[in-house]
């Protein structure tokens, strides 16, 4: 399943629908939001899987906690947030209230609740990589190429079927990603993306892609 399938398929819309139930925002901006953190997430993995104690301490998690079932099964949600927020603090550490605001100000979601629902994202984020852990058979040492490809074929689907908005998105997200990094997917990603903050994105990035996804649905 192509990261593309994790946010335009049943999962989202559920995991969507309970947080739109739970703190009183819209499907889409949750939705947005996923197609914003997963890659992030992703990125910040990456990164962290290039050192080999934090490969194999992140290969043992997802074979004990993160075997896919909760894509199957949405209803975990809600149960496993307060997880959710222990995988938040360590994948971003000190930086994770940066990466909030910088969240919460393009997706016009409150810093109050952007938190407590990525907190509720962050268990499918990690239950989708296991997933592929386990149907690629992957251990630690692949970790890094498994979420390096995953964002490779999730960036050529996007670019490549433009007319959805997610796909916008996720081409805007990961293009900025993927060029010229700087090592810092919170500075690849956020900054040069969602914020508009120069280099040569087109127009005013995310913001105004979130505006026609968000607006007038």
């Amino acid at each position: 399943m192509s990261l593309i399938d994790l946010l335009t398929g049943n999962t989202s819309n559920q995991v969507a629908e309970q947080a739109e139930n739970k703190f009183g925002i819209s499907r889409n901006q949750v939705i947005a939001l996923l197609a914003v953190a997963a890659p992030l997430i992703i990125s910040y993995l990456r990164n962290k899987s290039q050192d080999a104690q934090e490969a194999e301490a992140l290969n043992n998690a997802l074979d004990k906690d993160h075997d896919g079932s909760i894509l199957d099964d949405a209803t975990q949600v809600e149960s496993r947030q307060s997880e959710g927020g222990s995988i938040l603090d360590h994948i971003f550490g000190g930086q994770k209230n940066t990466v909030e605001n910088q969240l919460s100000q393009n997706t016009g979601i409150s810093i109050d609740k952007i938190g407590p629902i990525l907190a509720m994202l962050a268990p499918v984020i990690m239950g989708y990589i296991g997933k592929e852990k386990q149907q690629n058979n992957v251990g630690a040492g692949g970790l890094g190429d498994l979420l390096g490809g995953i964002l490779g074929s999730a960036s050529n689907q996007a670019q490549a079927q433009q007319s959805n908005p997610l796909n916008d998105i996720l081409g805007s997200v990961l293009g900025g990603g993927q060029q010229q990094s700087s090592g810092n997917p919170l500075n690849d990603i956020l900054g040069s993306v969602l914020g508009g903050g120069g280099q040569q994105q087109q127009g005013g990035g995310l913001g105004n892609i979130l505006g026609n996804i968000l607006g007038g649905k």
